[in-house]
């Protein structure tokens, strides 16, 4: 079977960079993520000064997160009867009125909790879509040969907004009040609403006498339940979703009672997996091939728990830092690999709601994320954080019998 060498790689990133629908695409990406990142500074900023409760900023944040696991199934068969740059469309028409709504209350005093509450809810909803309306029109644009290229630009891109956004919104923050925060938003949004209206592709949506929404879910779920490359790959994202990312939350706390930081220094530990996560996927954008996809995927979460695992147990900062270098690097892999092979696995008339499928995956984050603060209550954040990935380790060891068919 032909393979992808690296010069074929590098072709490849170009040729989609002269591609003009890629760039539209990859420009609505780009607004999402770097807004996404402002915004998320700026509501947990103002939440824990008007509540002093951490428990709520997590509760707001989390709201985010909810739609994926709810309505992930429903979108992705829902998205294969619409046409997708109509639905990309919307989704920026929404995102961009929640942004500047949010604006005007602000600016008029008006702004409560509840309000970013309900904001980042419908938010979620558009975060929920992204897999089966705009990254499947990343992979009809592209083409399956060159789809994990395509990630490779995505997720980079995701990456360095994750490093410099938070550091922009807390200068916007502070220079122009969380009103200039979410208008500066609002002027992200119309920009990437310019670029969704300019994109020529269309899909064409599925026509004739269609299957209700829930019977085209239960197809979905019968796919998968009947392929173990799809079954391997949505365990692995499960993993990774209830055992690694969760311990991203107790970088604050380990950073100031381990490691003893102050608040700039956190800020500057919390930003380092960021760096790490756009360097690997600068350099899976380069170098990997597809014969490397289930390499990146698998070694990817494993060394990314294993980088948890080392910044948990030290007291060094400088190797703290470093665990979370790596951890951000091998991250890059596997969230490159994660759309890329379960495109790839998906039948093409069927991609919308396995997309779906793996966006309820991804939702299943929150469980994460309470299990491993309940287990900082009991043992303490450094320990907590190192079961937990020492499970994540154990878990990816005993779901052998389906990844190894990826």
């Amino acid at each position: 079977m032909a393979t992808e060498t690296s010069d074929d790689t590098r072709h490849s990133w170009r040729d989609l960079f002269r591609n003009r629908d890629f760039l539209r695409l990859w420009t609505v990406g780009l607004v999402i993520f770097s807004v996404r990142w402002l915004e998320t500074l700026a509501v947990g900023v103002f939440v824990y000064a008007a509540t002093e409760s951490a428990f709520q900023v997590a509760l707001v944040t989390m709201l985010r997160l909810l739609p994926m696991s709810l309505f992930g199934a429903f979108i992705g068969a829902t998205a294969e009867r619409i046409e997708k740059r109509s639905g990309l469309i919307a989704i920026m028409v929404f995102s961009l009125v929640t942004s500047l709504a949010l604006a005007v209350l602000a600016a008029a005093g008006m702004l409560a909790v509840w309000h970013l509450a309900v904001a980042s809810f419908i938010n979620g909803l558009s975060w929920a879509a992204d897999n089966p309306v705009r990254r499947a029109l990343v992979g009809q644009v592209a083409g399956t040969a060159r789809m994990g290229t395509a990630m490779s630009l995505d997720v980079g891109t995701n990456n360095a907004s994750r490093m410099l956004g938070p550091t922009a919104g807390g200068v916007l923050l502070a220079t122009f009040g969380i009103e200039g925060t979410f208008l500066v938003g609002a002027a992200f949004y119309a920009l990437g609403l310019v670029a969704a209206i300019r994109i020529q592709a269309r899909n064409a949506p599925q026509s004739g006498p269609q299957a209700p929404v829930l019977a085209r879910i239960a197809e979905g779920f019968a796919l998968v339940r009947g392929d173990r490359r799809l079954i391997g790959t949505l365990a692995i994202t499960i993993i990774f979703n209830l055992f690694g990312w969760p311990f991203t939350s107790m970088i604050p706390v380990i950073g100031r009672d381990q490691l003893g930081l102050g608040p700039e220094g956190v800020g500057v530990l919390g930003s380092l997996d960021g760096v790490g996560a756009f360097i690997g996927a600068v350099a899976v954008a380069l170098w990997a091939g597809p014969r490397h996809y289930k390499l990146c995927y698998l070694g990817g979460v494993s060394l990314y728990l294993i980088g948890v695992l080392l910044f948990a147990v030290t007291t060094n900062v400088a190797i703290a830092g470093a665990a979370l270098m790596l951890a951000g690097f091998a991250q890059a892999g596997f969230s490159i690999m994660q759309a890329t092979l379960v495109y790839t696995a998906a039948p093409a008339e069927m991609r919308g709601r396995v997309l779906g499928i793996l966006t309820v995956c991804i939702g299943l984050g929150p469980i994460g994320f309470i299990h491993v603060g309940l287990l900082a209550e009991v043992i303490g954040a450094p320990w907590a954080t190192a079961l937990v990935a020492l499970e994540g380790l154990l878990m990816v060891a005993l779901t052998r019998r389906w990844w190894k068919a990826i």
